[in-house]
């Protein structure tokens, strides 16, 4: 059995038993907090961003980039409240407040000599801020935004069940079947035939989550399971890229299993917009 776990680890890249325990313990917190009462979800996803948004801050920090870790939390911490009860209007003036937190606040810190630096490389830690107020918190908020809609916190479960489907279904059959890579240069585990499973789980998991969940024709869950492969799938090779270009693992090891809370909400910040685009579209 030992031996069957440890083939099994080595071929996924983690430890399958921990990634499991870690799954079902957030994935429970979070239906409960979408089923019972959807504002503990501010409570659930302002955990998550914080902890993200610091994770990805640090990281780029380790690689030279110097980017204040105080205002990106606080940044990420505000974007739920206003995503949640200011809605689109909200999400968006938090996003920018966010990003220009985090900038002046780099700006403030060249009043200390050691942390002043050439303008070209100053303009390079204000792009790494706003890079992570883009790519975590902006993103991110869209979940927020989604549940605090009529009905939407069916719709942030639908859609976050056909994610995790994605990267079950790719984990399945990439483990039993995979041998062509997809993007070898990038994410050398990920393969086509992975890539086939998650296609097959995402539609699957779309049209019993349209049909039972969201009230929707069956059509509308094809639509929703190929947009969540699509995002989930480019999602996962983003934050890849992004490990690879800052020559690490994992963007942190708080998680056992799965790396950090940013490895497992690459797939659901770019999903995470689609959902509400499509929410407004069908709903």
């Amino acid at each position: 059995m030992r031996a069957t776990n440890d083939k099994i680890n080595a071929r996924s890249g983690r430890n399958l038993f921990s990634a499991i325990l870690i799954g079902l313990a957030l994935g429970g917190g979070l239906v409960i907090s979408l089923i019972f009462v959807k504002e503990l979800f501010m409570v659930f996803g302002t955990i998550l961003l914080i902890f993200a948004s610091f994770e990805l801050a640090s990281a780029l920090r380790f690689a030279g980039r110097d980017v204040p870790r105080i205002p990106t939390v606080i940044a990420a911490v505000a974007i739920v409240p206003a995503s949640f009860y200011g809605l689109a209007t909200g999400h968006w003036l938090a996003t920018i407040a966010g990003v220009g937190l985090v900038t002046l606040w780099r700006i403030a810190e060249l009043a200390v000599p050691k942390l002043r630096v050439s303008p070209r490389e100053l303009l390079k830690d204000i792009g790494a801020g706003a890079f992570i107020q883009s790519y975590v918190v902006f993103l991110g908020g869209f979940t927020v935004l989604l549940t605090a809609q009529d009905g939407g916190q069916w719709w942030t479960l639908a859609f976050l069940i056909v994610v995790v489907s994605v990267d079950v279904g790719a984990y399945a059959s990439g483990l039993n079947f995979g041998k062509h890579p997809m993007a070898p240069l990038i994410s050398p585990k990920k393969t086509w035939e992975g890539f086939a499973g998650s296609v097959v789980a995402a539609l699957v998991a779309g049209v019993l989550a349209s049909i039972f969940m969201l009230q929707q024709p069956w059509w509308v869950g094809l639509i929703l399971g190929a947009t969540m492969v699509v995002t989930a799938t480019g999602g996962d090779l983003a934050e890849s890229l992004i490990k690879r270009d800052l020559g690490i693992k994992d963007i942190s090891t708080w998680l056992p299993g799965h790396g950090g809370f940013l490895d497992r909400l690459d797939s659901i910040l770019p999903s995470a917009a689609a959902a509400y685009a499509l929410y407004l579209i069908f709903a």
